[in-house]
């Protein structure tokens, strides 16, 4: 079967909730034709073509099977019925078959235990809802386990966290196939931030009750947001807060997973992108623009982020092919490092 440069097969199973195949569906499946760039073409495939019964005593119907599933450019694998048994062996076969001919292979909340079983995460870091990265680890020692991240892109392999963070991969993948414009554009559609910040360790269940100073901290990471290209750092947020640097920081990484200094670099990188995909200013003027001290500081931050130079991040929209904006796998990104 031929591949179809833009197909995307997303698995549907008994008892799925429809809402984990909703998530592609409604990123990928849409028509954008707004946008002047081939869309994507959404196919929900199971392993017996035919009804699939779905939470809610609701029967999904579709006449594709595995062989779809195999032969798509990307293949997303919203979720498993049960964490304790292993996949079966006509899915494994598929996925290795997939990942055999290039495809992309994405996994969203417990659907990383099929492509564990798959042998597709061997030696590589992966994630999952945090209630079941214990377990993945258990079952699947040869996966590194992160269980603090909301997705992983680890190039042809992607592994998101709970079903929300799906979402999160999901604008992720369109940002890396067409730009950060029309990424943003879609999560704005969504009415999703394009990119959230921290980790799962911000909605890991604890005794803690919630923080009245979280308002505060959002507050100031709303105001840091529109003033990056000014000289940031942690007293001032913290004056902005109306908190001591200690409180602040405290808080902060409370509310967030990570660290405020951590977050600022990360937001100048992204802000960053637009400014690469779009224009033609010096990567000296771009570091400037998002508050970046110095070129090397911006080089050094953005090759750590995204495993690659603003340089070759630039050239890769300007000689990728397909449609303008299109980015290679060279300008990919890697979250959560």
């Amino acid at each position: 079967m031929a591949v179809v440069e833009r197909s995307v097969a997303v698995l549907a199973y008994p008892g799925m909730s429809v809402f984990e195949t909703g998530i592609v569906t409604e990123v990928f499946g849409l028509p954008r034709p707004e946008f002047g760039v081939p869309w994507y073409d959404v196919t929900v495939c199971a392993e017996q073509p035919g009804e699939v019964p779905v939470l809610g005593g609701a029967r999904l119907h579709t006449p594709y099977g595995l062989d779809t599933l195999a032969a798509a450019a990307t293949v997303v694998v919203p979720g498993v019925a049960d964490v304790t048994a292993d996949p079966s062996p006509l899915l494994v076969t598929a996925l290795r078959r997939a990942h055999a001919r290039g495809a992309r292979i994405m996994s969203i909340c417990s659907g990383a235990f099929a492509l564990a079983g798959a042998g597709l995460l061997d030696g590589r870091a992966a994630t999952t809802h945090w209630r079941y990265a214990d377990r993945l680890a258990r079952r699947h020692p040869r996966v590194r386990v992160r269980p603090d991240v909301l997705y992983l892109d680890d190039g042809d392999i992607l592994t998101s966290a709970g079903s929300a963070a799906g979402l999160d991969l999901c604008v992720h993948v369109v940002r890396h196939d067409h730009g950060a414009s029309i990424a943003n554009a879609v999560a704005r559609r969504l009415v999703i931030p394009p990119h959230r910040d921290g980790g799962q360790a911000q909605f890991i269940e604890t005794p803690v009750p919630a923080d009245p100073d979280d308002d505060r901290i959002a507050a100031s990471m709303a105001w840091a947001v529109a003033h990056l290209a000014e000289p940031l750092t942690v007293a001032r947020l913290a004056g902005q807060a109306r908190m001591s640097s200690r409180s602040y920081l405290r808080h902060f990484s409370r509310a967030t997973g990570t660290s405020p200094i951590r977050w600022l670099v990360d937001q100048r990188v992204r802000a960053s992108l637009p400014l690469l995909e779009t224009g033609e200013t010096s990567v000296e003027r771009v570091a400037a623009a998002v508050g970046f001290d110095s070129p090397v500081t911006y080089r050094h931050h953005f090759t750590k982020a995204m495993r690659t130079s603003p340089s070759a991040y630039r050239r890769a929209f300007r000689t990728a092919a397909g449609p303008p904006g299109e980015v290679t796998r060279d300008g990919r990104q890697v979250a959560g490092r």
